[in-house]
């Protein structure tokens, strides 16, 4: 049985004073949790210049093992230091 885990990023990148230098830092972090969780990963709104919303999704026969990475991919995020998560919500199906 396959497993589709979906996580959803909603955050502020605060240091950023543009368009442009908002989808610099958001290109960036999508291709960083591309190439550290082999996920699939894009940028689902444009709320505002200060705000992104960024969607994850990974495929595994191992509900735990999804939940694991997904846990590890907010880690991750938090830990980056160029944007500030006000939101996460991760989903099984």
């Amino acid at each position: 049985m396959l497993f589709i885990g979906l996580l959803t990023l909603d955050f502020l990148v605060p240091e950023c004073s543009s368009l442009k230098q908002k989808r610099s830092i958001v290109k960036s972090l999508v291709s960083k949790i591309r190439n550290n969780f082999n996920a699939s990963v894009s940028e689902i709104a444009n709320n505002k210049w200060q705000r992104a919303k960024v969607g994850v999704s990974i495929v595994s026969n191992d509900s735990r093992f999804l939940d694991s990475q997904l846990r590890k991919v907010v880690n991750f995020v938090e830990t980056v230091g160029t944007v500030e998560i006000i939101e996460s919500n991760i989903e099984t199906f």
